[in-house]
């Protein structure tokens, strides 16, 4: 059904003001990082400052080692997207085109584990992670997303139970075994929903202040969401140094989103046009 000019008018109209309602908040606080601490605690507060002062980031940036918390959040962020990513995609594949037996039970296990929240399980693998020496450092923030997740392999199996079996049967008459079929047939097909994974656990990685907070002691292991927890607790009464870190901690998700939002969209649709 075709919407009238005067209809489409009016919903770009309220869609207007309903982004410029949810977007405002962050383009104040964002404005608000070149003000003075007087002019950011000002009643009636004043949107804009009358003096740019750019210093305020160089300063924030400088009180707290963050460009050790930046280098070790990219590290955990970029490692464990990649290993979602894989191994995703392997179990993904095993479960779309293989039969097997005991593979629906298989499956169902393995969906069941989404209704175990990681609270019920954080204990466990503390424990785990003592006996094996990694606390205090990084690998328990990125080892585990080498062996999967179920919400991954389920978004990515329903993605590949799309694709039509011809491709695969054509690859085999052509001499490919699995894994080439693998590799050369499915992966570049797969793109969208690869990069809708990474993106998924690159946010949430990034964000995650939980996992740091329980596996690591040293300063020099915090990621940017612990070194911001902490840079909070002590610039308490500061205002604008927190914000300038809040900005600089917001920025990459949502230009990684920005990036990604068309392969997002094509991750949740079908396979094949």
């Amino acid at each position: 059904m075709r919407m009238s000019k005067k209809t489409k008018v009016i919903l770009y109209v309220i869609l207007t003001l309903l982004a410029v309602y949810f977007l405002f908040p962050f383009v104040y606080m964002f404005f608000s990082t070149f003000k003075t601490e007087s002019e950011a605690v000002a009643f009636p507060p004043k949107f804009l400052p009358d003096i740019w002062n750019w210093q305020n980031y160089v300063d924030a940036w400088n009180a707290q080692p963050f460009a050790t918390f930046l280098k070790n959040s990219v590290t955990v962020t970029v490692l464990s997207a990649l290993g979602s990513m894989v191994s995703a995609a392997l179990v993904a594949y095993g479960f779309a085109r293989f039969q097997f037996r005991g593979k629906n039970v298989l499956f169902m296990l393995l969906l069941s584990t989404m209704m175990i929240p990681w609270d019920v399980t954080m204990i466990p693998q503390y424990m785990e992670f003592n006996a094996f020496g990694w606390l205090n450092t990084l690998k328990p923030l990125i080892i585990p997303s080498w062996f999967g997740s179920a919400y991954y392999i389920f978004l990515m199996r329903q993605f590949l139970m799309g694709v039509p079996k011809d491709f695969e049967e054509a690859a085999r008459i052509d001499g490919a075994n699995s894994f080439q079929i693998f590799y050369k047939i499915y992966v570049p097909i797969m793109k969208p929903s690869l990069i809708l994974v990474g993106v998924l656990n690159m946010l949430s990685a990034w964000n995650d202040y939980l996992g740091p907070l329980i596996f690591l002691q040293e300063r020099s292991k915090y990621t940017l969401a612990l070194g911001l927890a902490s840079f909070k607790g002590v610039y308490s009464e500061s205002i604008v140094p927190m914000l300038c870190i809040t900005v600089i901690m917001i920025l990459p998700p949502i230009l990684i989103f920005l990036f990604a939002q068309r392969y997002i969209i094509e991750g949740t649709g079908g396979a094949i046009k």
